[in-house]
């Protein structure tokens, strides 16, 4: 016997799933429905189908192609101009149908026992048999009703309230004589329901109704779509997986998925092919998990449908909603009951997508945002490419192969042919990746590469000004995010280049405004020697030797497994200083920040049982660094910073240090003991670099956040060249971190994040302006809120990547600064709930 799936439909109830895919070719269980179908039929022996097409007919041809991968002979017919409805696409195809035909709907999940109707429709003689079934609520369906014999003698497509007469309903399966056919017209619109049927009705022919036991369920708007592969899940339906069953626990996983330890997973539930489940994420049962799917620590999925290639972030919350192909929900991001976001788009950081909301095809949820109306048209203005800190993105998400060479075509457009440009990376895989095609893009528009292969960023910065080169980028995964690529682009001096000439590349790369250099200009990569040579003469031309070699200084360096051009051990021997290393083997993979903490405990063990005169973790590819003193106790953030600068103003009195504006008010009391200078810039490393080569005299830059700058060495972050000035000045001041540390100003400094929709963040700081005295105010980054002749303030900074503001609190009363703190929380959060309101109350 042959079949016929019907498979033209385009499943308008059911978009946005549907705006790319025909519904037969919806996955359930992350199979198609019509593969579900096919499946069925197989069973019940029928092998030969004929699949008539209308909508999108290519996704199903090329995923079934002949139907031998499946067990079956597929050929299909496609209503090329029109549609012909469900009889006419039938009648089309009649030469193929020449003995009893069955006829199914490409768009139902079921297990009937097709070959009960097959004999029931047999033993009648029967010229059409209806297969039906009985549902509570038969409104959306045709009512049928039939004698006792199972004789169709009354129908009604799609009854209202008061017309029902049966439960009975067409489940758009029949068994049909070929003869049938004749009363349809040719290549003319008709239905089975509304003209074939009601037709041989009149005519008396024998049509009957044979009524299936079994699961049926129209897929025909999204809450059945999601029912339907709970009921699977739940063993309500016959069906065949995709993947092989864990007996013991009730779960279907794919090959090749990595599922952490931590995971907690209900049963039943079902993961595909080549998934990542992180740590500590849980799992509800009635989950079903497509292909290629990576999910983040700590996400919590309550019974979503995920589709193949989806991206879950950390800390997301999905409930009962369906996630589409390749569709990216990002950390701490809400998807809430029923809500349907389409293929390609993407869900920002903290958004939340509101109950039953759908959202079309590759738009973008901006981070923060708040959704309570569908998204249907236009788009999403395109994200800058440059946050605080130069380009950074998930590494092989946002910062793919193919983003990083169309960036580096970006960034080289904006140089003149034949430019120079060094491009410096850590020792990470993904590093070595992203930026082999930066190359590619920098080469395809004329500029020559001076690769410095990998290489800690401060040699890259010092090197750059000897060079002749017109800038320079270093690629290395984030210093706070292990799994984020942060890509920094450098001017001739080495400093991160200014905003100008980042819209540069973002106009370059949004407009596609890229040069394409002829052959015979390709850029040419070139491999410069002596480059950690050139770095320690300038190192070491700005140090006392003498006094670094009289000190016998011991040190304990941890370089945390991401040393990368790792000469200060070498410098230090070379000095005479004793340095102890720790952790310098190279690791491909970044380490979580509770192992660096674990590691820094250790540092403490070890400098302690040394006796050594302090220890230091380098972080940051060489930029950044936590100190240990000779008593094991780590120093870092704004003790950090505040120590630092004691120890250069007493090297160097009357001298100029630069600051970001939320550091704490002991860098001013420090600078008042030595007749010196604070001057504070905004928080983001550039204006820190900027500031340092800007203003006379300046003797440091920087905090225990970002790292030191040393103007006179290079005008970035150098935690190596820290290390060994440190050496130098305890040695000449004949101090000791402990005692140091002792002298430093009794401050409270404490900070805490607030949510704050990016919507709401110029509103906010406008209000904390005018609801202050202008006297009061410093307006260098963010809002500062000062006391007059007192250390007592009050910063409210928005973050530049992320929906959120950092309030910062500095008194030496620690009274006045809990106090502060629950004020200006209370204020900014009472501020960010009144603005949502409004927006909720706009749309």
């Amino acid at each position: 016997m042959r079949a016929v799936l019907m498979a033209g439909g385009s499943g308008t109830r059911l978009r946005p799933l549907t705006c790319d895919l025909p519904k037969p070719m919806v996955p359930i269980l992350n199979r198609p429905i019509a593969e579900h179908i096919i499946n069925l039929l197989k069973r019940h022996n029928i092998t030969e189908i004929v699949a008539t097409l209308h909508y999108l007919p290519d996704s199903m041809r090329d995923y079934f192609q002949d139907g031998s991968d499946f067990g079956v002979q597929m050929t299909y017919a496609v209503e090329e101009d029109q549609p012909l409805g469900t009889a006419g696409c039938v009648k089309n195809i009649a030469e193929l149908l020449d003995d009893t035909f069955l006829v199914i709907s490409g768009d139902s999940i079921t297990d009937f026992d097709l070959q009960a109707a097959i004999d029931f429709h047999r033993s009648k003689k029967s010229k059409a048999t209806l297969i039906l079934t009985r549902v509570p609520n038969p409104i959306e369906f045709g009512v049928v009703i039939t004698d006792e014999e199972g004789r169709i003698n009354r129908f009604l497509e799609k009854p209202s309230t008061s017309e029902i007469f049966s439960d009975t309903v067409n489940t758009g399966t029949y068994i049909l004589e070929p003869e049938v056919l004749e009363y349809l017209p040719v290549n003319q619109e008709c239905d089975f329901s509304k003209e074939l049927f009601p037709l041989l009705l009149e005519k008396g022919e024998p049509m009957y109704g044979y009524v299936a036991q079994g699961y049926w369920c129209d897929v025909g708007h999204l809450e059945a779509y999601r029912e339907a592969q709970y009921d699977i899940l739940a063993g309500k339906v016959e069906a065949d997986f995709a993947y092989k069953k864990d007996e013991s626990f009730d779960l279907w996983i794919g090959q090749n998925t990595f599922i952490d330890p931590s995971a907690e997973i209900e049963a039943p539930a079902i993961i595909g092919d080549n998934c990542r489940i992180g740590p500590r994420v849980h799992i509800e049962a009635g989950t079903v998990i497509g292909d290629n799917v990576t999910i983040g620590a700590d996400a919590n999925l309550k019974r979503p449908v995920v589709w193949n290639g989806a991206i879950i972030g950390e800390e997301a919350q999905l409930s009962a909603c369906v996630i589409s192909r390749g569709t990216r929900v990002d950390r701490r991001a809400h998807v809430l009951e029923g809500a349907v976001v389409g293929s390609l788009s993407t869900v920002g950081e903290e958004a939340q997508i509101s109950p039953s909301v759908r959202v079309w095809p590759s738009k973008k949820i901006e981070s923060g945002a708040i959704l309570n109306i569908n998204l249907i048209w236009g788009n999403t203005a395109q994200r800058n490419l440059f946050g605080q800190r130069g380009v950074q993105g998930l590494a092989n998400i946002d910062i793919t192969p193919e983003f990083a060479v169309k960036l580096g075509a970006a960034f080289g457009s904006t140089l003149k042919p034949g430019s120079q440009v060094t491009v410096s990376r850590d020792q990470r895989n993904i590093s070595r990746m992203v930026t082999r095609s930066l190359i590619a893009g920098l080469m395809s528009v004329g500029v020559d590469i001076q690769n410095l292969d990998a290489a800690a960023i401060p040699i890259a910065r010092t090197v750059i000004p000897m060079m002749d080169v017109a800038g320079g980028i270093h690629v290395r995964v984030h210093p706070d995010r292990p799994d984020y690529i942060l890509i920094e682009f450098m001017d001739a001096k080495g400093i991160n280049i200014p905003k100008s000439k980042e819209k540069k590349i973002e106009g370059a790369y949004f407009k596609e405004d890229m040069r394409r250099s002829q052959i015979h200009e390709i850029g040419n990569v070139s491999y410069p020697s002596q480059v950690i040579d050139r770095y320690c003469n300038a190192f070491e031309n700005l140090l006392h030797v003498d006094t670094l070699r009289n000190s016998r200084s011991k040190v304990v360096i941890d370089y945390v497994y991401a040393v990368s051009g790792a000469v200060l051990p070498q410098m230090l021997n070379k000095f005479g200083a004793d340095a102890v290393v720790l952790n310098a083997s190279l690791n491909t993979t970044a380490i979580s920040g509770d192992e660096r903490e674990a590691l820094l405990t250790q540092l403490g063990h070890v400098v302690e049982a040394l006796k050594a005169n302090f220890g230091v973790q380098v972080s940051a590819n060489g930029e950044q660094l936590i100190l240990v003193d000779e008593s094991g106790m780590p120093i870092r953030g704004e003790m950090l910073t505040a120590l630092m600068v004691d120890m250069v103003f007493t090297a160097n009195p009357r001298g100029s240090v630069v600051v970001p504006v939320h550091a704490s008010s002991a860098v001013e009391q420090i600078a008042r003991r030595h007749d010196g200078k604070v001057i504070r810039t905004k928080a983001n490393p550039t204006a820190l670099m900027e500031a340092t080569q800007k203003n006379p005299n300046v003797v440091l830059g920087g905090s225990g956040d970002t790292g030191f700058i040393f103007p006179d060495l290079h005008p970035g972050f150098d935690a190596m060249y820290c290390i060994a000035k440190l050496v130098e000045m305890l040695t000449i001041q004949e101090r000791s971190l402990v005692s140091v540390r002792a002298e430093l100003p009794r401050l409270m400094h404490k900070n805490y994040t607030i949510r704050c929709p990016w919507t709401a963040k110029g509103a906010l700081m406008r209000y904390l302006v005018e609801t202050h005295p202008a006297q009061n105010l410093e307006l260098i980054d963010g809002v500062k809120i000062c006391q007059p002749y007192e250390d007592n303030w009050v910063l409210v900074l928005p973050d530049a990547s992320e929906p959120i503001v950092h309030l910062y609190v500095n008194s030496s009363d620690r009274e006045w600064a809990d106090k502060a703190l629950r004020e200006y929380r209370a204020r900014v959060q009472e501020f960010v709930e009144k603005e949502e309101e409004q927006v909720t109350t706009e749309v």
